[in-house]
């Protein structure tokens, strides 16, 4: 006798050989017990899953002598037929070859006469998605209401190419991929029955590469003992499905989450360098990190995981060192970078900067929490928004200033509010100066105001500052030279659209700004910072100086004057610490 495959040899012939099925063996089982028996069956799912098997198999429970019934005899005549294929009336018909209205309309024409000798006369059709749209619509009317002895069961992997008035008339079972530990086992027990000797590891990388395929798993066991005899170690499936050991993913995981970038770049040299299926390691590696948030958000619950108890205890050790947020975010880069693989023109290059970014991702902060944040820090700066003269942070004769960090959280903080934009007006051309109420300084005084509810920051710098002229309708802002510094600071877009903006709520619609370096008029600064600094000390003055006296001196320092601040309390201040912290930030001193 020739010599049979395993998949062959091995194959189930009654439902309870079947393996991961049993949503559908039980309620078949269950429709023949109570003999509710539809005229028609689809059976839908992945290659390898069991969809002709269980057709085969229902088909010898509806013809065995004495059926239909589920506990038929293995010696039953007709069994033995239906499992050779030579019975008269089980007909399998491949949808491929015959998906013509010839063949269709020949089939109605057949199943008109009685079994020959069983009980049903049964069609099965196999990839029935194949048939053409004309041969679906021709086999309609019989699907709907064939005669009393026959029963169509369809077998598909793409049920979605099938016409829904095809699927309406059937009973639909969706098969689903057999889970690795399953596939494990059945293995294992042909094995046995071979008397082939292989590891439990070598098991469970057939059943991976294998992808939920029952029969891809016995065809890769059948090559397996062609090429290693009676004794199958791990290496060897690995070398065969190009596949990456699972200590060599753990380790290369490991690496990732340890934020290790050099160890992780080797490991994947090295897995690239031996022959792996880089696409393959991609994918195993998303499925990893997958198992682990599982895990983490299961707090353990294997019973989610397909995983061997070695890859469950590292699942266990890899949660205590990282969080759900974390993994998250790695999922979102491996999962992009699996999506760009196909279309890249080197793989590995792909991988590596996949790697790079996932461990960036580690400490990436997300949008959400960040704008967390920059909303306490606003209501921080709402509460201080006019600051005594001993927190207005003003720069001395020395002066000091954040670099990127202060400067981002200052723009951060001032709200952006809609004016008309901002135009330049050409030279000669003379804008109409708009009806000042006010005058210069005390329209000063109350844009000082205005700006320091919104921006203490830009407030601090301006309090250095003095209205040159308001012609125009050119606002034009002078700094003293020894503050010519701050006008780097000052003079950007949002600073522009925040004093355009309080210059419009006091009456002063399209106003432009303009700064510059400009001796003060004598005694100029002092009234300004008088007109500004009144209120705000005599609103501070009865809480603060009601609940504690003031505190006296050090030794050896001076108190700083009112208008000023130490470069100490500027760096203790609340609303700085909490922008060094978020933007990464640090305060240098600056000397012209």
């Amino acid at each position: 006798m020739s010599y049979q495959v395993i998949a062959r040899k091995y194959r189930p012939q009654r439902f309870d050989d079947v393996v991961g099925q049993e949503h559908v063996t039980q309620t078949l089982s269950h429709a023949i017990e109570q003999k509710r028996i539809a005229h028609a069956y689809i059976f839908c799912g992945p290659r390898g899953t069991g969809k002709t098997t269980i057709a085969r198999i229902f088909a010898k429970c509806l013809n065995c002598t004495d059926g239909p019934k589920v506990a038929f005899d293995d010696g039953d005549p007709r069994c033995q037929e239906i499992t050779e294929g030579r019975a008269l009336d089980v007909m399998e018909i491949d949808g491929a070859s015959n998906n013509g209205v010839e063949q269709v309309r020949e089939l109605r024409e057949t199943c008109k006469y009685a079994p020959a000798s069983s009980r049903f006369k049964i069609y099965i059709i196999d990839e029935v998605h194949m048939l053409s749209t004309a041969a679906f619509n021709a086999l309609l009317k019989t699907l709907e209401e064939p005669p009393e002895h026959v029963k169509f069961l369809f077998a598909t992997t793409d049920p979605e190419k099938v016409l829904p008035t095809i699927l309406s008339r059937c009973q639909r079972f969706d098969l689903r991929r057999i889970p690795a530990a399953l596939i494990a086992k059945h293995l294992a027990h042909i094995a046995k029955l071979e008397k082939v000797k292989i590891d439990d590891t070598a098991l469970y990388a057939i059943a991976r590469g294998a992808e939920g395929a029952m029969r891809d798993a016995e065809s890769t066991l059948d090559q397996l003992i062609s090429f290693c005899g009676n004794k199958i170690e791990e290496p060897d499936v690995l070398s065969m499905f190009g596949l990456a050991a699972q200590g060599q993913l753990l380790e290369l995981s490991d690496a990732v989450l340890a934020g290790e970038v050099e160890s992780a770049l080797r490991k994947l040299n090295e897995l690239a360098n031996n022959g792996k299926d880089l696409g393959r390691l991609l994918s195993d590696l998303l499925n990893h990190f997958r198992n682990l948030l599982i895990f983490q958000v299961s707090r353990g619950d294997l019973t989610m995981l397909e995983v061997s108890e070695a890859e469950a205890a590292a699942l266990a050790e890899q949660s205590k060192a990282t969080d759900a947020d974390t993994v998250t975010r790695i999922l979102e880069v491996l999962g992009d970078a699996e999506m760009r693989l196909r279309d890249a023109t080197s793989k590995k290059i792909m991988i590596e900067v996949a790697l790079l970014k996932a461990i960036q991702a580690r400490s990436a902060t997300s949008v959400d929490a960040l704008l967390k944040k920059l909303e306490e820090l606003r209501r921080g700066g709402e509460a201080v928004a006019n600051p005594t003269p001993a927190q207005t942070p003003v720069a001395s004769a020395k002066p000091f200033r954040t670099e990127v960090a202060a400067t981002a959280a200052a723009a951060a903080l001032a709200p952006v509010v809609p004016t008309p934009a901002q135009r330049t007006e050409p030279e000669g051309q003379v804008t109409p100066t708009p009806a000042a109420e006010d005058e210069l300084p005390g329209l000063w005084a109350k844009l000082i105001e205005a700006v320091g509810r919104t921006s203490p920051f830009t407030r601090s710098y301006l309090l250095e500052a003095h209205p040159v002229s308001f012609s125009k309708n050119i606002l034009t802002i002078g700094f003293e030279p020894e503050f010519e510094d701050h006008i780097g600071l000052v003079d950007n877009t949002r600073n522009h659209t925040l004093l355009q903006g309080k210059l419009m709520e006091l009456g002063h619609p399209d106003a432009q700004i303009k700064f510059i370096k400009d001796e003060a008029p004598a005694g100029t600064a002092k009234q300004t910072h008088a007109a500004t600094s009144e209120p705000a000390a005599k609103t501070a003055a009865p809480t603060t100086a009601s609940k504690r006296p003031a505190a006296p001196p050090a030794p050896g320092r001076e108190k700083p004057t009112a208008g000023t601040t130490s470069k100490d309390d500027f760096k203790n201040d609340p609303l700085i610490q909490k922008a060094l912290e978020i933007f990464k930030g640090q305060i240098v001193e600056v000397r012209s």
